[in-house]
């Protein structure tokens, strides 16, 4: 993805046709759907706090498919037990954050 990123800036591919490449990567990929929540985490919010509605329009929008709210809840407490977030704020406002120094193999790491 990032390489089609840089390929773009420098004018090669058009960004809708890079769009595409990247939706058909991850839903064509044989992903689970924990793998794309995960993806799209790493992708969508590497550095910045999300809410889970976040996760699900990022998702939505990205794939083109819908997921659950509660689904993605469910997945992102899961990479808060694995350590890969961290979680802050009151249950019914939860923020997420990649924790600071996750290594991409940790990511990946995280999918079991």
């Amino acid at each position: 993805m990032r390489l089609l990123d840089l390929v773009e800036l420098l004018g090669g591919v058009p960004k809708e046709e890079a769009n595409t490449r990247t939706r058909t990567g991850i839903a064509e990929n044989g992903l689970s759907k924990y793998d794309k929540v995960r993806t799209i985490v790493q992708r969508s919010f590497p550095i910045v706090w999300f809410s889970s509605k976040e996760v699900q329009n990022a998702y939505e929008q990205e794939l083109g498919e819908p997921i659950g709210l509660s689904t993605v809840a469910t997945y992102l407490s899961r990479l808060v037990l694995k350590e890969v977030l961290v979680k802050n704020g009151p249950l019914n406002n939860l923020k997420y954050k990649i924790v600071q120094g996750v290594s991409q193999a940790h990511m990946k790491q995280a999918i079991s």
